[in-house]
């Protein structure tokens, strides 16, 4: 069976959706094709434990932070039902006792948590914030940028360059070198800086090797921080994470929502095998059951690897792309572990079964930043971490639709297992790491073991099979220095177009990709929407034959 559409949007997670709602906006035809039974792709709310169907988890993606305002306005998401609590400050108690709480709403409350540890760091910690302030006002407005075609002589592209430029007309010497500092060093050397105390520097740490292939004195994590502390582009706040109403499945529907209320179609089960190309243009999409859908324009939101090297004929594509995409580097060592529990953990340091603000932020396992380099290096030398690290959330403090009344839910987004742990599933590997980590958290929360009521634990290899993320990595690639900006997720094809005319590309792995953002999709339908109107101007320019003459 054949059908026409003007255009169809390959892969129904928040990108694929968001790049449909743009497409449909215009009076499109468009359809999404998802291969699983739902929409959202790893922003999912599920309910994995058969006997328990009460509790809900957000089983990969956690927490909401930099999905753009104009996507927000755009997609009118609010209507729809978005909705996101701000979470409470950053707590991290340790085994041979205190504790340390960052919140970013009060900063003499920081000031004097730090000083516990260090007078020092506590005095630095305002000019760090500052500095920081400083980066995003720089690389805040680059996420929303369109990477140019750096060495390309093409008009446009050279246009492109010059703009990026002047746009950085005002930055002085030092500034430039802070940011050529910020995207090559390492979060330990950045931190190692600027404070002395091994709790302060574990706790700000933590968001330069989240989802990351690497340990805190890995050049580049500093980035990776920065990318993670960004927050809201476009009101340059720093941090500004919050919890979505309903779990991260939520955000995906209410953007499916926006979409479908401008006429976009979604199908589910609908899984694609290929792409048709013909003379280096895309013509639409086989399904695996042998339907065929036309259309002149295809948005991929899949990992690169399943739709340039799985989708496409490679004779289709130019060989130094192929080789690119083969390289890219696609690693992670994440374990993501989601748990119901009968009451809310009672720490050693701040005691209480109540709910207090320690219980309403993250609250990781990261007690220094050697503790987080040896978990890494375990991995490195092919074994599970023996203590892994976490960055862990219990977002049914501030959202109640999540479980009944009384219980709560956690999520651990969890360090390191091999990279190569996608291969096999690793059960039996799984189940003892995460007991290792819950016997951290016991440590400190004694008791914090017994409340576990049902856990459910995702590795490498469920993360690629199930959800399609090649390696497991959350990115759809590794956000390391040859794998950023106009190199993402290959050099000349990253303005979400592709070497395949129609074709445009929505991944993670593209620019500003990382995190619920929603930019890729966006930015891809622009791409889109912007060549069928410079096609359209070029028909009308045309002149008709007899005139020619």
């Amino acid at each position: 069976m054949t059908s026409n559409y003007d255009a169809i949007v390959v892969g129904g997670g928040h990108n694929g959706l968001v790049a449909a709602a743009y497409l449909a906006k215009t009076g499109a035809r468009t359809v999404v094709l998802e291969g699983r039974h739902k929409t959202g792709g790893a922003a999912t709310t599920d309910s994995p434990w058969p006997d328990a169907p009460e509790f809900k988890v957000t089983r990969l993606s956690y927490v909401m932070s930099l999905m753009p305002p104009t996507i927000l306005q755009d997609l009118q998401l609010e209507r729809f039902g978005y909705k996101v609590f701000p979470m409470g400050p950053y707590y991290g108690a340790f085994p041979e006792g205190g504790s340390i709480l960052i919140d970013d709403g009060d900063p003499k409350r920081t000031y004097d948590e730090f000083a516990k540890w260090s007078k020092r760091d506590a005095d630095a910690m305002g000019k760090y914030n500052a500095w920081l302030s400083g980066m995003a006002d720089v690389l805040g407005p680059l996420l929303l940028q369109v990477p140019p075609k750096i060495g390309s002589q093409r008009p446009a592209d050279l246009a492109a360059t010059v703009r990026l430029a002047w746009a950085h007309r005002g930055l002085d010497v030092r500034t430039i070198g802070d940011v050529t500092r910020l995207m090559t060093m390492s979060i330990g050397d950045l931190l190692d800086d600027w404070f002395e105390s091994p709790q302060v520097k574990g706790a700000l740490s933590v968001n330069g090797v989240i989802g990351t292939w690497a340990g805190p004195y890995e050049p580049g994590t500093a980035y990776v921080m920065a990318h993670h502390s960004i927050g809201d582009v476009g009101d340059g706040q720093l941090g500004s994470w919050g919890y979505a109403e309903g779990g991260q499945g939520a955000v995906a529907d209410a953007i499916r929502r926006s979409a479908e209320s401008v006429g976009a179609e979604v199908r589910t089960h609908a899984k694609v095998a290929g792409l048709i190309v013909e003379n280096g243009r895309v013509l639409g999409a086989v399904l695996d059951n042998g339907d065929e859908l036309r259309a002149p324009v295809v948005v991929t939101s899949l990992h690169p690897k399943t739709a340039f090297l799985d989708h496409i004929p490679r004779e289709e594509l130019p060989a130094d792309f192929v080789t690119d995409i083969e390289r890219w580097k696609t690693r992670s060592g994440v374990v993501k572990i989601n748990l119901a529990l009968s009451e809310l953990p009672s720490f050693t340091a701040d005691p209480g079964h109540n709910q207090q603000d320690h219980h309403t932020g993250s609250i990781d396992m990261a007690p220094s930043m050697e503790f987080i380099e040896r978990a890494f290096q375990e991995a490195r030398e092919g074994k599970a971490s023996t203590a892994p690290f976490s960055d862990t959330v219990i977002p049914s403090t501030m959202d109640k639709t999540l479980c009944p009344e009384g219980t709560h839910v956690m999520s651990m987004f969890s360090q390191y297992v091999p990279h190569d742990w996608n291969l096999e599933p690793h059960t039996e590997e799984l189940e003892a790491y995460a007991d290792r980590l819950i016997a951290l958290y016991d440590d400190v929360a004694p008791g914090f073991a017994k409340s576990i009521l049902h856990r459910d634990i995702l590795g490498p290899h469920q993360l690629e099979q199930e959800y399609g993320l090649i390696g497991g990595n959350i990115f759809h690639g590794e956000l390391s220095l040859e794998q950023l900006f106009h190199m993402r997720p290959a050099p000349g094809y990253a303005d979400y177009r592709t070497p395949i005319a129609g074709l445009y590309n929505a991944s993670s792995a593209t620019h500003a990709g990382g995190g619920v953002c929603g930019i890729p999709g966006m930015q891809a339908a622009k791409a889109a929407i912007a060549d069928k109107k410079a096609q359209g101007r070029r028909q009308k320019l045309r002149l008709p034959e007899r005139q020619a003459r």
